[in-house]
């Protein structure tokens, strides 16, 4: 649902190339002192409505702020926020449909500077202080950004994609390469020589891979949507891979059952253990040789759609964007699957990130 949701979105804000440009309204200010560690919430709000919001929870106190972006800056974060990234003390909030990103004090909240110019930018992965990489849905490129300087400064061209068809989407490293799922449209990994800024490989893998994590041993893992029933681009039972990242070759394959819908793939703070949405939350080894057979959260009248780990403490946040008009839940659970605090964030929690 989520992946359906926001591939309708981005064709929409493509048609209307430019309707999600916010006017910047600035009013009056709240000063803020964030605690040295909690969570970000990047809630995406309603397309077209302008009506994104970031929060931040302790987990110490237990003390939710939500609406800090506003609150802090005095205008609003803008349309469908997508995901967040730390860099040392500047959090960079990705505004995916108002083609912006924006850097934050991670302390106060208040806007540090910006970066625009995007397509449809989606997530931001950092090499150096001076150089990142962007990804982008509906456009062949990824985008190299200087964030000292705030601005585009090239892009990496990605083969086999076009506007109409494709998207690349998360990004983790390994050495000297950064590995992006391509997800709308697609089923490959692209393979970047951080060296050399340029697409040195590719692996085909299931339908659609939805996400990224690196293991303990330094496997690369994804999972399929395997798209949906009647797609143009096909239908198949999802699976969960693990890749070599030596030989770039698919090490082994997980199915699910044609029609599940599996997203999400996180990973706990020491690589070892995976966790994923497939309607309840689940959790299995890195090491493990096949799928558990029962699920670690079991879903209750919700619709889970973001997930986290903890890095620290293994606690687990899930998102329940409920029915993506009201403010969105977050539930807290202990390494155990109970739970143990809730709380309202935006509408539409989406995607998390720790301080």
């Amino acid at each position: 649902m989520k992946r359906i949701l926001r591939l309708m979105l981005s064709i929409v804000g493509l048609l209307l190339l430019g309707g999600g440009c916010m006017k910047w309204d600035y009013g009056t200010i709240e000063q803020f002192e964030a605690s040295e560690s909690g969570l970000f919430i990047t809630n995406e709000g309603n397309f077209q409505y302008g009506n994104a919001t970031l929060s931040f929870y302790d987990p110490r106190t237990r003390q939710v702020e939500n609406e800090v972006f506003r609150r802090a800056n005095g205008f609003k974060l803008g349309d469908v926020a997508q995901s967040m990234t730390l860099r040392g003390d500047i959090g960079w909030v990705v505004v995916n449909n108002s083609h912006v990103i924006f850097a934050i004090d991670t302390r106060t909240f208040r806007e540090v500077g910006r970066i625009t110019g995007f397509t449809s930018p989606r997530y931001i992965h950092f090499l150096s202080d001076e150089k990142a990489y962007v990804t982008q849905i509906w456009d062949n490129r990824i985008a190299i950004v200087n964030p000292r300087r705030f601005e585009i400064t090239g892009y990496i061209e990605c083969p086999g994609m076009t506007m109409q068809n494709g998207s690349t989407e998360q990004m983790v490293q390994q050495g000297k390469y950064v590995y992006v799922n391509c997800w709308a449209y697609q089923n490959r990994i692209l393979r970047i020589d951080t060296e050399r800024d340029a697409v040195d490989g590719e692996l085909q893998v299931g339908i659609q891979p939805t996400s990224l994590a690196l293991d303990c041993h330094g496997k690369l893992w994804t999972i399929t949507d395997g798209g949906y029933e009647g797609s143009p681009y096909g239908y198949e039972a999802p699976a969960l891979y693990r890749i070599d990242t030596e030989s770039f070759s698919v090490e082994a394959r997980f199915r699910f059952q044609l029609g599940d819908a599996p997203s999400e793939i996180q990973i706990n703070g020491t690589g070892d253990r995976l966790y994923w949405i497939n309607n309840d939350i689940w959790r299995m080894s890195v090491d493990a040789e096949q799928l558990p057979t029962e699920p670690f959260i079991p879903r209750r009248d919700t619709k889970y759609y973001g997930l986290t780990v903890d890095p620290r403490s293994e606690e687990v946040y899930v998102a329940d964007a409920i029915d993506y008009q009201q403010q969105g839940l977050i539930y807290r659970f202990t390494p155990d699957g109970e739970e143990v605090d809730s709380f309202y964030a935006g509408i539409t929690p989406g995607a998390f990130c720790w301080k």
